[in-house]
């Protein structure tokens, strides 16, 4: 319900409906099924070793836990999906000052939220907004001129730019196309080597005087903020670096949240300890022990526990005391 209230987006509100539909439980609940099954197998033999329980081969149980850590990498592998579509992916937008940043963020939003002006450093503190960029919701950061501040406001601007960016996924580093690359320029292509990024050529609508081999190899978007030219392919450019492929219907079914993403990380290695201590030959306590715990955590996304449920499949599955 909390996914559905605080969606950004129609397909995070999609995926919220989808997990009220139970399609999601539906996975969980077939998963929690087939390792119950194992675990009341090991507990019948460590309970009652003198009855006449036909035994799987130990293959067999191992292989039902492994069919079922493969289903847990499945549903973990949408974590990162379902968390972009929920909270949104940050991108900042950096640059030397001028460069026309708060022009950008303006035609992304589709509305003037930054002041532009053509005196530089008129934006001396970070400006934040999200916009729905395919479908995604894509957190916006406007960060003020990348340079040595003159003053003490814009000092503490440029120190929030700075923190802004390390916490950011994704740079869109803008440049003014209708000037040569500055040292400044050649200094943030440096610094902002190591993250995901997409060169804006911003200011189209004039002749470029930019050296286009420095830019070689790397994704890059041509614009112009002035006309609004080229907004649209950058918009395709950013949903691409942050999703890459189409958005199906049936990923949205099973998207998981970070709750769910932490106990099915905890499930997966309680799971893996299983199957070691299987393959190893230690005592079936210890197996079970682990098992016990992988299904446990299991439960805690469909609000369910092992305590009542092991003797009931123990007695349905095994002719015991009889």
């Amino acid at each position: 319900m909390a996914d559905l209230i605080h969606s950004r987006t129609e397909l995070a509100l999609r995926a919220a409906n989808e997990q009220l539909a139970g399609k999601l439980s539906q996975r969980i609940n077939l998963l929690r099924d087939e390792m119950m099954k194992t675990l009341a197998h090991v507990e019948a033999h460590i309970d009652f070793p003198d009855e006449d329980i036909a035994p799987e081969t130990m293959d067999q149980l191992i292989a039902r836990l492994e069919r079922g850590v493969t289903s847990m990498d499945e549903l973990l592998r949408t974590a990162n999906e379902g968390q972009i579509l929920r909270r949104g992916i940050r991108a900042a937008i950096v640059g030397r000052p001028n460069a026309g940043k708060s022009s950008l963020l303006n035609q992304l939003l589709g509305h003037d939220r930054a002041i532009v002006s053509a005196i530089p450093g008129t934006t001396r503190d970070t400006i934040e907004e999200t916009a729905n960029i395919r479908g995604l919701p894509v957190v916006f950061i406007d960060t003020a001129g990348l340079r040595e501040g003159r003053d003490e406001i814009e000092v503490e601007g440029i120190r929030r730019s700075r923190q802004t960016l390390s916490k950011a996924e994704l740079i869109l580093h803008v440049f003014d196309s209708s000037e040569p690359l500055t040292q400044s320029d050649e200094t943030y292509l440096a610094e902002f080597a190591g993250k995901k990024r997409l060169l804006v050529l911003n200011k189209i609508d004039l002749p470029s005087a930019l050296d286009m081999g420095r830019l070689a190899g790397q994704p890059l978007a041509r614009v112009s903020c002035l006309t609004g030219q080229g907004i649209e392919p950058l918009k395709d450019a950013i949903k691409e670096l942050a999703w890459s492929g189409e958005i199906k219907a049936e990923m949205l079914e099973v998207m998981i949240n970070s709750r769910h993403q932490d106990a099915l990380n905890r499930a997966r290695e309680a799971a893996m300890r299983t199957v070691e201590a299987l393959r190893a030959g230690q005592t079936l306590e210890l197996a079970a022990m682990d098992l016990r715990i992988a299904i446990n955590a299991i439960g805690e996304i469909v609000g369910k526990t092992t305590t009542e449920d092991v003797l009931d499949l123990i007695f349905s599955q095994f002719c015991i005391g009889k």
